[in-house]
């Protein structure tokens, strides 16, 4: 395909051939789908399905996890990016490993890992999923011995990534630390320096988008956001958190915006949610012309900009409206308003956050003998106190939501 030529499909460590007749199989796939097998067979990717997403694991029937989520933004981005000529591959793979790295109990999870982790760098999820893709997760061994971990092509390793540089001062978001810099290196070999790739852009717009409406199609179903009640001091309350969090225009700004946003008859079909099968109806009915409405939007005004031609890696910005990306942005904040910020939310938050903290502090005291077999030997191997918290961060950082309370009940005490 054009655009992808033989940088972009390059594995930072040669592999061997396959072996007992396997090679026949992979003779036929290229190499962009088998980036995606490899995430899609991860460890990793399966850990995905016991972590929070918005809504907790096992308060719901159908719950959205953040390994649902990620086939969700892998579909959706794979839309967007054939639209535009993209390797659908490429950006299918992106959007299957965009949340590989994130840790226990959602972005509360990073808020607790990253203090604790500051003698080493600190903890960012898109950091770690880096990480885990170029070290962590077993698939293949460097000749020096190193893991090399999934061993993924350039063109879909630099799509997982949302923010090409390192930590900066005053910058919570990155996508690289200190020790996975070699790697890093390699990955953005001949791009220009802090700009994202059209596929890494789409997939963060899949994101954006799949975040935005799924999460209140979410809220919606569990009771938590009902928009018949949706009153004017709520408005004001969702616009400010938009402005805050998600857009860059202010909640006067954003006021009309949600207005109309809200009078879409999409919307107004789940005024009345009640669960029954036709609601149940309309509340798909809902996600998908909303789903529609933003991928759609984003591709239109992109060709309008770039034309027809075949776009990928640095040949093209996707272009948001700045309309679409309001909208979404206060779809964002009804999810956080009204379910990450539930009554009785900040006390289960503060919760998770003291069990990360005291299972860090557990594991650490307790290493090796506390660690995977996978890792113990990297912590032995550690050349300082500050490498051997790194592990134990990898340690902590790889469990599910279950696993880290089950791990916190077995090593600290209670108290």
């Amino acid at each position: 395909m054009p655009g992808y030529d033989a940088a972009a499909r390059q594995r930072r460590v040669a592999e061997p051939a396959k072996r007992a007749g396997a090679e026949l199989s992979a003779s036929s796939r290229g190499d962009f789908q088998r980036d995606r097998a490899r995430v899609l067979h991860s460890y990793a990717f399966r850990r995905l399905a016991d972590k929070t997403q918005v809504v907790v694991p096992g308060e719901d029937d159908f719950p959205r996890t953040r390994l649902t989520h990620s086939l969700e933004v892998a579909q959706i981005g794979r839309e967007i990016g054939s639209a535009l000529g993209c390797d659908a591959d490429v950006v299918d793979a992106a959007g299957l490993a965009h949340d590989i790295g994130h840790p226990p109990f959602g972005h509360n999870g990073e808020d607790a890992l990253d203090p604790v982790a500051a003698p080493c760098g600190g903890f960012e999820g898109n950091a770690q999923t880096l990480r885990v893709l170029t070290r962590l997760e077993a698939k293949l061994v460097h000749p020096s011995g190193e893991p090399a971990g999934l061993n993924l092509t350039r063109a879909a390793l630099d799509a997982t990534c949302k923010y090409p540089w390192p930590r900066r001062a005053g910058d919570r978001k990155y996508g690289v630390y200190e020790a996975d810099l070699p790697a890093f290196a390699w990955m953005r070999a001949g791009a220009p320096p802090g700009q994202r790739c059209l596929e890494a852009q789409v997939m963060d717009w899949a994101d954006d988008v799949d975040y935005s409406v799924h999460d209140v199609e979410d809220g919606v179903h569990a009771g938590l956001i009902r928009l018949a009640s949706v009153d004017a001091t709520a408005r004001g309350h969702l616009c400010q958190v938009a402005a805050e969090q998600y857009s860059p225009r202010s909640a006067d700004e954003l006021a009309p915006v949600l207005d109309e946003l809200l009078d879409l008859p999409t919307l107004r079909d789940l005024a009345g949610y009640d669960g029954s099968y036709l609601a149940q109806a309309a509340a798909k009915r809902a996600t998908s012309e909303l789903t529609g409405r933003f991928a759609g939007a984003a591709v239109h005004a992109t060709r309008a900009k770039y034309g027809d031609e075949p776009m990928s890696r640095y040949e093209a910005d996707l272009v948001v409206p700045a309309a679409i990306a309001a909208e979404c942005a206060l779809l964002k904040a009804m999810a956080t308003y009204y379910v990450v910020r539930r009554p009785g939310s900040a006390q289960r938050q503060a919760g998770e956050r003291r069990l990360l903290q005291e299972l860090v502090d557990a594991v650490s005291s307790g290493a090796p003998g506390t660690l995977d077999r996978a890792l113990a030997p990297r912590w032995e191997l550690a050349a300082s106190d500050s490498d051997r918290l790194r592990v134990v961060i990898d340690q902590v950082a790889q469990l599910t939501d279950s696993a880290a309370r089950a791990w916190h009940a077995r090593l600290v005490r209670p108290r």
